[in-house]
């Protein structure tokens, strides 16, 4: 699956446990007509890829989406999902504007003006 927009936040590495689990989190703002702000959450050596990246980028993000189920000690089971980065690159901005999308060549005469066509 793929996210792309544009970076609003990136926090810092936290390291957790004796394993020294890595993860890193940020925030993107889609571009849609209804925008949405998602946390996605890089993890281990992935949270290096982060280290180019800054607030106001535009982004392509591949990612997963994960989920978990908990139960909790009076065995009601809750569940968690989160979005997990895997690998992200920099939008030129043709791609962020959707200009990248390739027009359809329009009819022309010999001497290269356009034809009007009746549909």
């Amino acid at each position: 699956m793929e996210v792309t927009g544009k970076i609003k936040k990136i926090d810092e590495t936290k390291v957790f446990g004796t394993s020294n689990f890595r993860s890193r989190k940020m925030v993107v703002t889609t571009n849609e007509q209804y925008p949405q702000m998602l946390e996605l959450e890089f993890v281990q050596d992935k949270s290096d890829l982060l280290d180019n990246f800054k607030a106001d980028d535009d982004v392509k993000i591949q990612i997963n989406l994960r989920g978990r189920e908990w139960v909790n000690p009076e065995g009601v089971a809750i569940y968690f999902n989160s979005i997990q980065g895997w690998r992200i690159e920099h939008l030129k901005d043709e791609e962020m504007d959707g200009a990248d999308v390739p027009s359809k060549p329009q009819p022309t005469t010999d001497n290269n003006e356009p034809v009007d066509l009746p549909f």
